[in-house]
């Protein structure tokens, strides 16, 4: 998979992309991510990706031409299947919505910044607008890193474990069960016995019980519509 991440501030993202999985993945060959400084395509001696409201407001906004010539210089070198605008008043961002993105092939994503962008650019654009929750950041770039990082952990061969994300919170509506490691017992708290059986059966059942039992205190919301 390759991702392409339209950026202000490309240098937010470095980190977050260059450690742990995500630096795994891309090490072994299984993900690109490719930074784009929008500055790169500004306007003018100084540069210039901003300007003013039509209509007067607060805050400015960030123009069309930067970013319309970065999208359409990556899309003549590929085709792209989605291209993604990070913003509060997107889609919320779950894991169905991961699991289907890590299917695809190359991925376009563009960070917001300033008040936002040109309308026209989402009109002509933009195939998905995704938001990472009920609250506003300095720019797309954070969010940007979040659903990279949520995709990526999908692919094939990313993970030690490949079963390890079929288990995940959310995979199925429900909230994980609680997990738990050696030692066995410490200042006399327990693992529940089941999980000490060896009998898997017993486990799996405990798992869902728990899971479901989890998800109806926590988030009641993730089971609406179901039987």
């Amino acid at each position: 998979m390759r991702i392409d991440i339209l950026s202000v501030m490309p240098e937010l993202l470095r980190s977050p992309l260059e450690h742990s999985i995500m630096k795994r993945a891309q090490d072994k060959g299984l993900l690109e991510v490719h930074l784009h400084n929008l500055r790169d395509y500004g306007l003018g001696k100084n540069k210039q990706l901003d300007d003013y409201q039509f209509g007067g407001g607060a805050g400015m906004l960030m123009r069309l031409e930067p970013v319309v010539n970065c999208i359409e210089k990556l899309q003549a070198e590929r085709t792209y299947d989605e291209i993604i605008y990070m913003t509060p008043d997107g889609q919320r961002l779950n894991q169905q919505i991961c699991n289907r993105f890590s299917m695809k092939e190359n991925i376009m994503i563009l960070c917001g910044h300033y008040k936002g962008i040109d309308e026209r650019i989402r009109e002509h654009f933009i195939t998905a607008e995704i938001s990472i929750g009920d609250y506003v950041l300095s720019g797309g770039e954070l969010p940007a890193a979040v659903l990279v990082d949520s995709i990526g952990r999908l692919l094939p061969g990313v993970l030690n474990d490949e079963t390890s994300a079929l288990f995940d919170s959310f995979q199925d509506n429900l909230l994980a069960p609680p997990i738990y490691t050696r030692p066995a017992e410490f200042r006399g708290w327990k693992v529940p016995d089941v999980l000490l059986s060896g009998n898997f059966p017993e486990i799996e059942k405990w798992r869902y019980e728990e899971s479901l039992k989890r998800t109806q205190e926590r988030r009641p919301d993730l089971l609406e519509g179901e039987d």
